[in-house]
């Protein structure tokens, strides 16, 4: 090891946390907002579109706060595996795609809420 950053890692984690959040609060925050738009992109009904948007902005509130960490990112791991089949299997879509829309994002996010379960979300967390 070149150098023993472990004592960032509470930092590290708080800043995970902090990005998926606002990441996720945005976009649940748009579903939100527009479902008919929102829901006719992603190929989902209003009522669901706005279903997705309520979790991902709870799961984002939980997640940045530190208030059941783990419950938020296993919302966000359930949202990005939704995500994920429906760009493999629904839209033929590859892990790279010229347009960005490939399934690499959701993947990330999906190993990023994965972490955050693993440690709890670090130990700056209130619950």
């Amino acid at each position: 090891m070149l150098v023993d950053a472990t004592p960032l890692a509470p930092l590290a984690l708080l800043l995970l946390r902090l990005i998926t959040g606002i990441v996720f609060f945005s976009s649940g925050k748009s579903h939100l907002q527009k479902p008919e738009e929102r829901g006719r992109s992603i190929g989902l009904s209003p009522s669901a579109t706005g279903f997705l948007g309520l979790m991902e902005v709870v799961a984002a509130l939980s997640i940045m706060l530190g208030i059941f960490a783990q419950v938020g990112a296993a919302i966000i791991m359930v949202v990005m595996l939704g995500a994920m089949h429906r760009k493999i299997f629904v839209w033929h879509k590859g892990f790279y795609e010229k347009e960005g829309y490939g399934w690499h994002y959701d993947l990330v996010f999906f190993i990023t809420a994965f972490v955050v379960l693993c440690t709890g979300g670090g130990s700056w967390v209130f619950v």
